[in-house]
């Protein structure tokens, strides 16, 4: 099954949801779980907000941005997400995300370096972080799919901010034209955001989310980080 299957919807949102450990290394409460429907089943990462660690600059709910940046991903046509959903679990409301099983030595840096026919993925996610906003886009938040062998965004808790707070790695393109493919994904969010994803943020993050829309239609380079400070840490 693939990260965005059209039945992991469903499946992630009704299936039965078993936890199975506590993920190493996060800072916020993560779990493996299996998810089972009928005969259909994989494994996926819940997120429940009674676990979240308070943030000064975030509202609690962390986990309906980590959904908020997969429906944008969708709605843009870019479906660089894996499929999240909200539901109730064991630890009450969280998102839950299918789990790409990947190589843990291959992230962003490695696959840039390798991967030529993933740039232009990774153009996406360079719009992609700018329209949401991402202030952690860590290398080791880009990960290669062992199912179709391509790279996939996940760990979207911290976007969205009404405050411009970009952290990225990806700044390889800096100076680049933005295509007109690009454009064409990003335009309709200038006129209105969708309800489904505008419900899971405040009015402020839902304004600045289209004016960021703007600013990138009005630009025709990617941006270049002259100051150095829009990197996240660690880096991977």
């Amino acid at each position: 099954m693939t990260p965005n299957d059209p039945l992991l919807v469903e499946l992630l949102t009704t299936g039965e949801l078993v936890v199975e450990h506590r993920m190493p290394h996060s800072s916020n409460g993560t779990f493996m779980t299996t998810v089972a429907l009928g005969d259909t089943s994989c494994r996926a990462i819940y997120k429940p907000t009674s676990l979240e660690r308070p943030l000064w600059d975030f509202e609690p709910g962390l986990h309906r941005r980590e959904v908020a940046a997969y429906l944008l991903s969708e709605v843009m046509g870019l479906h660089l997400v894996p499929t999240t959903v909200l539901r109730d679990g064991p630890l009450g409301e969280g998102s839950v995300q299918f789990y790409i099983n990947n190589d843990a030595s291959e992230h962003y840096f490695t696959l840039y370096e390798n991967r030529p026919d993933l740039h232009e993925r990774f153009r996406d996610f360079a719009v992609f972080d700018l329209i949401a906003n991402n202030t952690d886009r860590k290398a080791g938040h880009i990960v290669l799919a062992d199912t179709d062998n391509n790279a996939w965004g996940i760990d979207h808790g911290v976007c969205f901010s009404a405050d411009f707070k970009l952290r990225t790695v990806i700044w390889e393109f800096g100076g680049e034209e933005i295509s007109e493919r690009i454009h064409n994904a990003t335009r309709p969010l200038i006129d209105a955001i969708p309800l489904q994803i505008a419900a899971l943020l405040t009015d402020e993050e839902v304004v600045a989310l289209q004016e960021r829309a703007e600013w990138v239609c009005e630009q025709q380079r990617f941006p270049v980080n002259r100051s150095g400070h829009y990197y996240p840490w660690p880096l991977v």
